[in-house]
């Protein structure tokens, strides 16, 4: 008995009992029981003598050996992370209600800015004391950004003019005049010049005869006016666009930030990760280089951030956990390109509504069918008019009311992992990924070996380079390559299955190739392949 009492559980009805009731650390609990029960008041009934209105010290019949007691479990609680909370706490959403799926369709959006750019901050820190460098020196500078497409480059650069517009509010300094220009929307590659001056000097003050390039050079070589000291922040995205034959307008865009009197600080913002090394060789000469700053990929993890504070906004729930993560996971074995994770989060969402107007058109059809034969039967003439209630969705209707219940009303639903795998496998399979799979081991090969020449931003190599990248390819694999010959047929088969392109040429070995697929298709298509994701990674 006494074993018993010092396994049971300290509940809320304890709390009227004295403290030394309680078993002492030493673990002998017999003398003070017995003291109790000696002093106690006759008229005051023992908890001992009323068990049944204790907890029982008997464990579920589901409970683990591990299980804490249960008075325990109630005294601390369970622990839930902090990212489950607003699963829980949240009700479902409904996708009928035209309110609530525009909202969702709007957070989800690649055009829509979310109020906290996340997992970038390291990158937009450098960013910012680069610049505030340059403004507190008067000095000018170029700062190149680059990244696979996705990763976060143009949308941390508008929080990058914020910050820095708020710094120079903070500290007093005068805040530089801010330039973005988009260089797919140039006319010439040389308007970005006429662009550039037209922030520093007004139009009447300019000469036709001489060209924005020739008047930006002039300006900048001159000691400038107490009144002309003004700083000026060029944001160049998509800077690939300005390359051309002789490379001129790059190489002059850049060489602004070098002229001695210059006031023009140039963030230029491409994909290519070697840009500045392939196609502005003179200012690596001239140690006029200019910063590089690379945006990496995004991560499982950082993925599935980004897309639970984008829905973090909304009040109800819309996507399954596992569905998010599912996604996420996905998406960064894939390409880490956040707006790929944004297009397959929507896609789910319209699988969703497909699924719930098939099923509300199958409720249609039975509703009309069962109703249909109700009317025909002679037999059922006193229950004819509480069916044509219930098919009027009469919630007081008492006859044949559960059946008709069950099937007219509709819970609001979320996204699930089924509708998520729907929406990736519609979004990256295609069939290019089945012809890549059904390829032979060897033509495979072929294939990473030109993406991994085609990675830093080369547009097209020659089969004798290809050659060369394959063997290596199969030396680190340990795996026999096949001969030159050999390795020109395949070219072509891929060529015919309009995977390569080859140029003509006299000689194989310099024929050009270009890769006619993307790179995504490729490594979605051969990532279940331990060997082919690890190389590819």
């Amino acid at each position: 008995m006494p074993a018993i009492a010092k396994r049971r559980p300290y509940t809320a009805l304890d709390s009227d009992r004295p403290i030394v009731n309680r078993p002492s650390e030493s673990g002998d609990s017999t003398p003070q029981k017995r003291k109790l029960r000696s002093d106690s008041s006759p008229m005051k009934a023992s908890p001992v003598s009323t068990p049944m209105k204790w907890t029982s010290p008997r464990r579920s019949a589901n409970a683990s050996p591990n299980t804490p007691p249960i008075g325990i479990e109630i005294h601390f609680g369970p622990k839930l992370p902090n990212s489950s909370k607003s699963f829980i706490a949240k009700p479902n959403w409904n996708p009928r209600d035209v309110e609530q799926t525009r909202a969702v369709k709007e957070a989800l959006h690649v055009s829509t800015a979310p109020s906290v750019v996340v997992c970038r901050e390291d990158e937009q820190k450098r960013v910012v004391e680069f610049c505030k460098s340059c403004l507190e020196e008067d000095k000018a500078g170029s700062l190149y950004v680059c990244g696979c497409p996705g990763t976060g480059k143009s949308l941390s650069m508008e929080k990058v003019k914020k910050n820095l517009i708020d710094w120079a509010l903070e500290t007093g300094v005068e805040q530089p005049d801010v330039l973005t220009i988009n260089c797919t929307s140039l006319a010439n590659t040389c308007d970005i010049f006429s662009k550039i001056l037209g922030k520093d000097q007004p139009p009447k003050r300019r000469n036709s005869s001489t060209s924005a390039l020739q008047l930006l050079q002039n300006l900048y070589s001159q000691k400038p006016q107490s009144s002309a000291k003004k700083m000026t922040l060029v944001i160049a995205d998509e800077l690939d666009y300005l390359i051309t034959k002789d490379r001129t307008v790059l190489h002059d865009l850049f060489m602004l930030t070098t002229l001695p009197f210059s006031r023009c600080v140039l963030i230029g913002i491409a994909n290519a990760i070697d840009l500045a090394d392939r196609f502005l060789p003179r200012l690596q000469s001239l140690n006029c280089k200019p910063t590089v700053i690379t945006f990496r990929a995004y991560s499982k993890d950082q993925i599935l951030m980004i897309l639970q504070e984008r829905l973090m906004a909304l009040s109800y729930t819309v996507f399954q956990p596992q569905a998010l993560e599912l996604c996420a996971r996905k998406v960064a074995a894939a390409s880490g390109d956040m707006r790929k994770a944004l297009c397959v989060c929507r896609s789910a969402i319209e699988m969703l509504e497909a699924e719930m107007r098939d099923s509300s058109n199958n409720l249609n059809s039975l509703v009309k069918k069962t109703f249909f034969e109700k009317q025909t039967d002679p037999h059922t003439d006193c229950i004819k008019k509480p069916e044509t209630d219930v098919v009027s969705v009469d919630p007081h209707t008492d006859c044949i009311k559960k059946p008709e219940t069950d099937v007219v009303s509709v819970d609001p639903q979320t996204v699930r992992i089924d509708h998520m795998a729907v929406a990736l496998s519609k979004t990256y399979k295609s069939p290019v990924v089945d012809t890549i799979q059904s390829l032979p081991q060897h033509q495979q090969i072929i294939l990473c070996s030109a993406v991994k020449l085609f990675r830093g931003g080369k547009k097209d190599t020659t089969v004798g380079e290809l050659n060369k990248s394959y063997t290596d390819f199969c030396k680190s694999a340990l795996i026999p390559p096949i001969g030159f010959l050999e390795l020109s047929s395949m070219c072509r088969v891929l060529n015919d299955q309009g995977l390569l392109k080859l140029g003509p040429s006299r000689e194989e070995k310099f024929k050009r190739v270009t890769l006619k697929v993307d790179e995504a298709d490729i490594t979605f298509a051969l990532q279940g392949i331990r060997f082919f994701r690890n190389c590819l990674q």
